[in-house]
């Protein structure tokens, strides 16, 4: 998360963290940030299941979500993509990456 942080706030963008998923829930519950950067594997609540609670939410299909992930097989990131991320993200990944990645959702 350090890293992503450093990242994403050399870019311009504000950054809230949440440790797990369900704080990351919670949070969006109050607040619908723009972007969101998800881990596949999170504690307390898994990326998958928060995604598609995020989405159910009021407001919750307006923030790009990108998926950062190690996950390769193309059946798992097709899963994700059907879940309502709008895009993914191989970790480890870099400024430029994330950056790309961001003007393909449109956000930069």
């Amino acid at each position: 998360r350090k890293v992503a942080r450093r990242i994403v706030e050399g870019l311009g963008f504000e950054v809230d963290e949440a440790a797990d998923g369900a704080e990351a829930l919670a949070f969006c519950s109050g607040l619908i940030p723009e972007v969101i950067l998800l881990d596949w594997s999170m504690p307390v609540m898994d990326g998958m299941t928060f995604l598609r609670r995020l989405r159910a939410l009021p407001g919750g299909m307006a923030p790009k979500v990108l998926f950062c992930t190690i996950e390769t097989r193309a059946e798992r990131i097709a899963e994700a993509l059907s879940a309502g991320a709008d895009d993914y993200v191989m970790k480890p990944f870099d400024g430029e990456i994330l950056t790309s990645k961001f003007a393909e959702v449109g956000v930069v």
